[in-house]
């Protein structure tokens, strides 16, 4: 998105609204910006960016947990993938989510959603840990090298990613509310919302049951042959994914879980690498944040 375009849509903004503008400096600047307004009471937050921007603003929405007084959040999409947007309903194009945006705030529309919560940070859609993390982590090394970040470069980083990792040797399990544990993992993904993430205009769902309004579910994958993973890509793409369980476990609508490995392993969360870990405790917190622009049937 160009300068002016960011121009264009602040000034269709503050046509209709007492709008505030302010420009993220550096990683981290959007919560705390977003922890400022609501602290000062501010009724809606609205994040022009990717979903590496949206989960910071939320997570300083939410600095001091869910209360009355956290505002609403609008998403402008303008990012690579913008799976959070996607999955809610909203237009992936910016002025459409504007206009969205904009008719949502003059009707008083708002749509409460979960969150999940991965220790002691929000993720609006996913987080991973293994391999899909180590995915993330690789496309965040070529980013800091200049490239942009694109479908093609996760799609290659995944492959060299996949080539290169231990697919013989599985470190993790996964354990449930009821005392279950789910061993033998290679890498796993907890999801807020469905799908997990998009190829192109192509949605990927590995937990195509879990939603904004249920519990969190859990991908966790325990084969990673080449044909099965092919294969498995294959099945759980389009809009009729087909989950089996001979080459992961799928365990939906959960309160909590943990992840253990037998190492610190890549982490990730709503695509944002962060640091290696061994323990990760999820829970899953319901109508946490209020979505302004949201249609009535979230697809």
């Amino acid at each position: 998105m160009t300068a002016r375009e960011r121009d264009v849509l602040a000034h269709a903004l503050g046509s209709e609204t007492d709008l505030e503008v302010a420009e993220t400096a550096n990683r981290g600047h959007a919560a705390a910006i977003a922890c400022r307004a609501m602290r000062n009471g501010t009724d809606v937050v609205v994040a022009l960016g990717g979903d590496g921007t949206v989960n910071e603003v939320i997570n300083g929405l939410l600095t001091d947990g869910v209360h009355p007084g956290v505002p609403a959040l609008g998403v402008v999409p303008a990012g690579s993938t913008n799976v959070f947007v996607r999955a809610l309903g909203i237009p992936n194009n910016p002025i459409e989510a504007t206009g969205a945006l904009l008719e949502g705030l003059r009707t008083g529309t708002r749509r409460s959603v979960s969150m999940g919560l991965a220790d002691d940070r929000y993720f609006c859609f996913a987080a991973g840990l293994g391999f899909d993390a180590q995915v993330v982590h690789g496309v965040e090394r070529k980013r800091r090298q200049g490239r942009r970040s694109t479908h093609v470069l996760y799609t290659r980083v995944g492959v060299a990613e996949y080539f290169t990792a231990d697919r013989r040797h599985p470190r993790l399990r996964v354990e449930l509310p009821d005392g279950t544990q789910l061993e033998d993992v290679f890498f796993a993904i907890v999801a807020n919302a469905d799908p997990w993430t998009y190829l192109g205009n192509r949605p990927l769902r590995p937990t195509p049951e879990v939603t904004f309004d249920t519990g969190l579910a859990v991908y966790a994958r325990r084969r990673m042959g080449v044909i099965g993973m092919l294969y498995s890509l294959a099945q759980l793409s389009g809009n009729r994914p087909r989950i089996g369980n001979r080459g992961a476990h799928v365990v939906n609508n959960l309160d909590r879980l943990t992840l253990v490995a037998d190492e610190p392993l890549p982490f990730q969360l709503d695509g944002d690498a962060l640091d290696f870990r061994e323990k990760v405790t999820f829970r899953s917190v319901p109508d946490a944040v209020q979505v302004v622009g949201v249609p009535g049937e979230i697809p």
